[in-house]
């Protein structure tokens, strides 16, 4: 091979991975933990999963190269979260991102002064994860899919959808911790709007089929919560068949025939945490890391 055909042949490599080749310069390769309150993966997830890691090979952290994923499968109980967590922490690895409000709270809680990076979280001021969204000030940051207009913004689309609507019931996994921040927002824009606002908790999946009749005659509204978006399918064919207008929480219901969402997909969660983890591996604090929200709202054809 010629110079000039080794010049051209180390640029074009360059070209190809400039970022991954800056971030291997050290040598070091880190390890950062995973908890999904789910017992397995299901296709959502490895979804998700792969946004993750194109966000994160998009700025150089490749698995396998200078970067390792510990996945923990915790399900929805928050001691087993915990135990996992503070697994995790004694591997160790550098940082927990955990789905979810539950999962977030108890990854901060079974590692404590470890970074925990947030997916999806409910409310993280209003659940007391974060002191606010531009400065957070503790261990804790990341994505928000829910802030106090936003779920004002859901009771709206109900009233203006369905003439001389009356009652509206909202869904909610009663482990949440976000949970009576999530109903005490929409109450205030429900009494704006003359309207009843009932909570149903639910506390398994096998509760669903009943929360969801009791909600027939008014309009429903379905928190976003990883328990019920892994049975998005089921919770939408159950409005369906109760004739239960509805809004749901991330536009995958939509895509499964649901009538109408108000926030952003999960896939801008799992994208956007990877910009979370690449500032925290070069030495940034969470505490000065601002939480990002992003709303978008979606109807079905």
């Amino acid at each position: 091979m010629d110079r000039r055909a080794f010049v051209t042949l180390v640029a074009g490599t360059c070209l190809l991975e400039p970022l991954a080749g800056r971030a291997q310069q050290s040598g070091k390769v880190f390890r950062i933990g995973l908890l999904v309150p789910r017992t397995e993966p299901e296709r959502a997830d490895q979804i998700a999963l792969e946004s993750l890691r194109t966000g994160l090979r998009d700025l150089g952290w490749v698995e396998g190269k200078n970067l390792v994923i510990e996945t923990r499968w915790a399900g929805v109980n928050p001691q087993r979260q915990r135990e996992l967590a503070a697994e995790l922490k004694a591997l160790p690895v550098v940082l927990i991102l955990a789905l979810g409000t539950t999962a977030i709270r108890a990854a901060r809680d079974g590692a404590p002064g470890l970074p925990i990076v947030m997916i999806s979280a409910g409310d993280p001021v209003g659940s007391g994860l974060a002191a606010t969204l531009a400065r957070p000030g503790g261990d804790v940051t990341g994505t928000s899919l829910a802030g106090e207009e936003v779920l004002a913004k859901q009771v709206e689309l109900l009233s203006a959808a369905v003439p001389k609507l009356k009652r509206v019931s909202v869904l909610m996994n009663s482990a949440n911790p976000a949970n009576g921040f999530f109903f005490d927002a929409m109450s205030s824009r429900a009494s704006t709007l003359g309207l009843r606002l009932d909570r149903i908790d639910v506390a398994v999946v096998g509760e669903l089929d009943g929360a969801i009749a009791r909600a027939k005659g008014g309009a429903l509204v379905v928190l976003p919560d990883p328990m019920f978006l892994a049975r998005r399918v089921h919770i939408v064919e159950l409005t369906l068949r109760s004739q239960v207008p509805s809004v749901f929480g991330q536009r995958e219901y939509v895509t499964a025939g649901g009538l109408m969402s108000y926030i952003s997909s999960s896939a801008w969660h799992w994208r956007t945490a990877a910009s979370f983890v690449d500032k925290i591996l070069k030495g940034a604090k969470t505490a000065d890391i601002p939480s990002s929200q992003r709303s978008s709202s979606s109807r079905s054809t």
